[in-house]
């Protein structure tokens, strides 16, 4: 995982355009440490282990499915479909594209919409790239009053 996560933020270096672009080391500066800095903007750590629990907790699986467990509503987000290397702004977009379908889905299953920090939707990225994570994903890894809404597989 961490050998993912530092390709990633390499590959992420590299989109950014090396020139310029540092890896933060500390907090200091208000920064998570890892952050990938470019100018005036941050790319946060990826943490695939955090995305795993943040996937089943905030109830993507109730409509998309990884290896299997999941809902069928949405795109099947296990990391053997996606598109290697991935540009993470483009997998933003593409929920940004689907919001409105999303949020009316979210309410409708949930009661409300999912909210998500910036790190969270990072480590939920990582997540759904990282086969080796999703490996260790169970029906275990969703909270009952979420697993209730997941249809059974």
């Amino acid at each position: 995982m961490k050998n993912q996560s530092k390709v990633l933020s390499v590959l992420t270096l590299v989109a950014l355009g090396a020139a310029g672009a540092s890896v933060a080391q500390s907090s200091g500066n208000s920064l998570p440490k890892g952050a990938i800095v470019a100018g005036g903007v941050f790319i946060p750590p990826l943490d695939a282990a955090a995305g795993r629990k943040l996937f089943a907790s905030k109830g993507c699986v109730v409509c998309h499915s990884i290896n299997g467990i999941g809902g069928t509503d949405a795109p099947d987000l296990s990391a053997a479909n996606m598109e290697k290397p991935m540009d993470a702004f483009d997998f933003a977009a593409k929920m940004w594209r689907g919001a409105p379908a999303m949020i009316a889905m979210q309410q409708d299953e949930l009661g409300a919409q999912i909210e998500f920090s910036g790190q969270e939707l990072a480590n939920i990225i990582a997540f759904v790239h990282d086969q080796t994570e999703q490996k260790k994903f169970s029906k275990a890894d969703i909270p009952a009053d979420i697993l209730k809404h997941v249809p059974a597989n």
